[in-house]
C-alpha cells in the first residue's frame, strides 16, 4: 500500500478563493470589508516572516489589513492598551497578536484582554469554552483546517472512527480532540506519559500528530490504511553541512507504506494554518455585523 498525499497547500489555495468571493458578497450586500490587525512585537525573524505572509493573504483576499509593529521593549501595559483599540475598533474584526512575545509581557494576559468575538487565534478561554461545549465561536487555526483536510480526504465520513490526537496543546491538541468528538469519532488524547503509546496509536483509524518532536511517530505505529494529520514542523539537520530541513512529527516515508491519506510536511497542515485565519476573520466578520453563514 502507498499512501495518498493530503495536498494542504493546494485545499488552502482553493479556500482562500472561496474567502475572496465571499468577501466581496459580504462587501456587495452589506458593504462590510474584514478588517484583520496583527500585532508584532519585537524581530523575531520567524515571526516577521509569519506576519508579512499574513498581510500578503488577507489584502489578497479583499480585506482590509493592519500591522502594527512594536519595539520589543514595549511595555505589557502599552500592548494591551493596543489591543483594547483594536477591541474597539469597528473597521477590525480579527485581532491576532502574533506569538511568542518578549518574556516581561504575559501571553495569558494579551488572549485574556482580546475580545473573543475577534479572537481569530481561538484561544481565549470562552471560545475554548464554546467548542467544548459545542456552540458556535472561534476555533484555532490549525485544527480547524486539520479537520478540513481530514473531512476532505476521507469524503466526509469519520463519524465511528477512532481517532488518536498526540499532543494535548490549548493551540492544537485539545481543540482538534474536541472537533473530532464533535465529528461523532470515538477520541482518545494520547501524550509523553502514555503508557504504550505505539499501540495506542496502531488503533487509530485517524491519527493526528501534534507533539514537536522530529519523526517520532514510526510507520509500524500506524494502523494500515489510517489518515494521518501531521501538524509537526521541526527543523534538523540536512544533507548539506550548516543546512537544515523541515520535517514533521510523522516518519513520513515509513507512514506512505502503511497509512491510507497522510499530510506532507512542509505543505501539509502548515499552509492551511494561515488560510483559516482569514476563515475566522471572514466568520468574525459575518457575526460582527449579524450576518449568517
Amino acid at each position: 500500500m502507498v499512501a495518498s498525499i493530503i495536498d494542504g497547500k493546494a485545499f488552502a489555495a482553493g479556500l482562500r478563493e472561496r474567502i475572496a468571493a465571499e468577501v466581496a458578497e459580504l462587501k456587495a450586500a452589506k458593504g462590510v470589508v474584514p478588517g484583520l490587525a496583527v500585532v508584532l512585537v519585537g524581530e523575531d525573524p520567524a515571526s516577521q516572516v509569519y506576519v508579512r505572509s499574513k498581510g500578503e493573504q488577507t489584502l489578497a483576499a479583499g480585506m482590509h489589513s493592519v500591522t502594527h509593529r512594536l519595539a520589543a521593549e514595549t511595555s505589557e501595559a502599552d500592548l494591551l492598551a493596543l489591543v483594547e483599540t483594536l477591541n474597539a475598533d469597528p473597521s477590525i474584526h480579527g485581532i491576532l497578536v502574533q506569538f511568542p512575545v518578549p518574556a516581561h509581557i504575559s501571553q495569558a494576559k494579551v488572549v485574556a484582554t482580546i475580545s473573543p468575538d475577534k479572537d481569530v487565534d481561538g484561544l481565549h478561554v470562552i471560545n475554548a469554552g464554546r467548542l467544548a461545549s459545542g456552540l458556535p465561536g472561534l476555533v484555532p487555526c490549525t485544527p480547524l483546517g486539520a479537520m478540513m483536510l481530514l473531512q476532505d480526504a476521507l469524503g466526509g465520513q469519520l463519524a465511528g472512527k477512532r481517532a488518536v490526537v498526540i499532543g494535548r496543546s490549548n493551540l492544537v491538541g485539545r481543540p482538534i480532540a474536541q472537533l473530532l468528538v464533535d465529528a461523532n469519532c470515538t477520541v482518545t488524547i494520547a501524550h509523553s506519559r502514555t503508557q504504550n503509546l505505539p499501540a495506542v496509536c496502531r488503533e487509530a483509524d485517524i491519527l493526528v500528530a501534534a507533539v514537536g518532536r522530529p519523526q517520532m511517530v514510526r510507520g509500524d505505529w500506524i494502523k494500515p490504511g489510517a489518515a494521518v494529520i501531521d501538524v509537526g514542523i521541526n527543523r534538523v539537520p540536512g544533507a548539506e553541512p550548516g543546512k537544515t530541513r523541515l520535517v514533521g512529527d510523522v516518519h513520513f516515508e515509513e507512514a506512505m507504506q502503511v497509512a491510507g491519506h497522510v499530510t506532507p510536511v512542509p505543505g501539509g497542515a502548515g499552509p492551511m494554518t494561515v488560510a483559516c485565519l482569514l476563515q475566522n476573520t471572514l466568520t468574525a466578520a459575518k457575526r460582527l455585523n449579524g450576518v449568517e453563514g
